[in-house]
């Protein structure tokens, strides 16, 4: 019967609803996905957000005022010289200790330069201090002989007064006295004179440092550490007769030679129109200084200086430079100066993006995307009239993926 009923059971069916397929593998599976999505953004924005753009760079160049230019009467080629210009060098011979100073480095004045080795001018100055000691503890000496010298002397004065001494016990007290007050005078003279000594050595000391004469950039570095320095050549391969070169930049000048046959067409205070072989396109103002008197027989040219009313920082020394002398006089000159000037960067810097004429201006290590008005272009420069100023770095045939603030590295 078990059996049978069994059975029966087996061929019921079931009509109980089946519970639901579980959904757990589907959320962990868009988890992951969210986890990856995640990874890969801040990858994105740590690593490709902030990388540099390298870029070619030009400046912004100002050229000549509006209106008419002055007439050229004589054009000449020279270059550009510093008028205070200094190889620094030490005092005395010595070993280069420790350097300084590196090529491009500005240095104000009183600088420290370099130092040389001070061990013979520190055992000198320890001498000198122990002879003005020496000196001053025998003066001290002697100051307290004579004291006593003199106080004998008046005793002896009041005796032998009543012919308690004898009189020549007297005289002999008194002429110890005087030699006592000789000696201390001497002995205080030499105290002066180890004092001097002393500063003297400490001369030497302060010789073992070489500063800067004036302010202005190092362009040559001559000495490093170990080798000998010295004022005057004593020869030898490692014998320098300085540290370094130090140019004041405010002293730039220009000098050219004008031909001996021309040179009655050139006056003081005569207004200059100079270019430097580096910028073609810029047209710097200038007004000669001075005639040299005197002329240069091998080449039948006098030599005439310039000086540069308008400073900046590409000018440096011994660049090549050529100069236009104007007839126009010199208050015309400054009135053209104060005209409006153009700027001309190169072609390719000026691009359009979303409608708008725009450049990319360097601030820093990122750019800066100006809205610029754009005039004629002339060979391969192009006009600007505004959105820039002269002096500043545009990129030249930007990317088409840089931004206004992308960070960008100079090729």
């Amino acid at each position: 019967m078990n059996t049978k009923a069994d059975l029966l059971k087996e061929l019921r069916i079931d009509r109980r609803p089946e519970p639901p397929p579980s959904r757990r593998g589907l959320w962990i599976g868009l988890g992951v996905a969210a986890v990856v999505i995640v990874v890969a953004l801040g990858a994105w924005w740590l690593l490709g957000r902030d990388r540099p753009v390298p870029v070619h760079t030009a400046p912004v160049v100002a050229t000549g005022g509006a209106g008419s230019a002055p007439a050229s009467v004589l054009d000449a080629s020279g270059y550009v010289v510093a008028r205070r210009m200094a190889t620094v060098s030490s005092k005395i011979t010595g070993r280069v200790r420790e350097v300084l100073i590196e090529e491009g480095m500005a240095v104000e004045e009183g600088q420290v330069l370099a130092t040389l080795d001070p061990i013979d001018a520190d055992a000198q100055r320890a001498l000198s201090s122990s002879q003005l000691a020496a000196a001053r503890s025998q003066a001290g000496s002697v100051q307290a002989q004579l004291a006593q010298a003199e106080a004998e002397a008046r005793r002896l004065d009041s005796l032998v007064g009543q012919q308690l001494v004898s009189r020549s016990q007297y005289d002999q007290a008194i002429a110890q006295r005087d030699a006592l007050r000789a000696q201390l005078t001497t002995a205080q003279r030499n105290a002066r004179v180890a004092a001097d000594q002393l500063a003297i050595a400490d001369l030497g000391v302060d010789n073992t440092v070489v500063r800067a004469p004036f302010a202005g950039v190092v362009i040559a570095k001559a000495a490093q550490p170990g080798e000998i320095v010295s004022p005057l050549s004593a020869g030898g391969g490692f014998t320098r007769t300085g540290i370094g070169t130090i140019v004041d930049m405010d002293s730039l000048e220009i000098e050219v030679d004008v031909g001996e046959a021309y040179i009655g067409r050139v006056q003081p205070q005569m207004p200059v129109t100079a270019t430097l072989n580096a910028y073609p396109d810029w047209r710097i103002p200038a007004e000669v200084i001075a005639i040299v008197p005197t002329a240069d027989r091998g080449k039948a040219t006098v030599k005439v200086r310039i000086a540069i009313r308008e400073k900046d920082r590409r000018i440096v020394p011994d660049m090549g430079v050529s100069v236009s002398f104007l007839e126009q006089a010199a208050a015309d000159a400054d009135a053209a100066d104060a005209a409006p000037r153009s700027l001309r960067v190169p072609a390719g810097a000026i691009v359009e993006r979303d409608g708008a004429t725009v450049a990319f201006a360097l601030a820093g290590d990122r750019v800066e995307r100006r809205v610029v008005g754009a005039g004629a272009t002339v060979g391969a420069q192009r006009e600007v009239t505004s959105g820039l100023v002269a002096g500043e770095d545009v990129v030249v045939d930007p990317p088409t993926d840089l931004e206004d603030g992308s960070l960008v590295v100079r090729q």
